[in-house]
């Protein structure tokens, strides 16, 4: 299969890339900073199955240029996997939240995956069987919201809802959408003292992607090896 990955330098995006590739798939690398990648995912032996494709995702003219090429030099692709995300503001309380990096959170979050879908999607729905996948997090579960974190965990739950639109608008046409937590992994983003691996999430990710794994959540929502999460 031919996989988009979108902040794949880096954290989960990095192990994404790697797995993918390990198992046999062409990966798309989406990247901002393409010479600083380039030492990061094209090193090994393996590596040479990832081709690298400027993107950033809070810049529309970025990603139509990035799909333009895509459709140019490959044609289709198979699954999209919206993993670049930040993580402001943390532990700020509500009234020393600085508004403009809450907008900033939105337009990564949840702007950048709908841009992506805007203009790979055509390229998507060409094939059989694809999926796409929106990296979320359990901050976005409304059930169990927390006093913490609001640029983050809003950003997520307004995620989780725009991947149970899509998965509506594209049901017709065999692509499965998911909105996955990822677990609390050690990346930049998770720290050190998170308990899981990225690879071990990117495994399970893949399972999904595959159809390895058989979901039977009613709703997008779901973990990384295919669990409902609460909504």
């Amino acid at each position: 299969m031919r996989i988009l990955i979108t902040g794949a330098n880096r954290g989960l995006g990095l192990a994404l890339s790697q797995v993918g590739a390990e198992r046999g798939h062409h990966i798309l690398a989406g990247v901002r900073g393409l010479e600083k990648s380039k030492e990061i995912l094209t090193q090994s032996e393996i590596n040479k199955s990832i081709t690298l494709l400027p993107l950033d995702v809070i810049k529309e003219e970025s990603v139509s240029l990035a799909a333009r090429s895509v459709k140019e030099n490959f044609g289709t692709i198979d699954a999209i996997i919206n993993n670049a995300g930040i993580l402001l503001e943390r532990d700020k309380q509500i009234e020393d939240l600085d508004i403009d990096q809450v907008k900033v959170s939105f337009d990564v979050n949840l702007f950048g995956p709908m841009r992506v879908v805007k203009h790979f999607l055509p390229l998507l729905l060409m094939g059989d069987k694809s999926s796409i996948i929106n990296i979320s997090s359990e901050a976005g579960s409304i059930t169990n919201a927390y006093d913490g974190d609001y640029a983050y965990a809003a950003s997520k739950t307004a995620l989780n809802m725009f991947s149970q639109q899509l998965s509506q608008y594209v049901k017709g046409n065999n692509v499965n959408v998911y909105s996955i937590h990822p677990g609390w992994i050690k990346t930049d983003m998770g720290g050190d003292r998170a308990p899981g691996d990225p690879i071990d999430t990117a495994n399970g990710i893949f399972d999904i992607i595959e159809r390895k794994q058989v979901i039977e959540s009613k709703n997008v929502f779901i973990s990384y090896n295919g669990q409902p999460m609460p909504l």
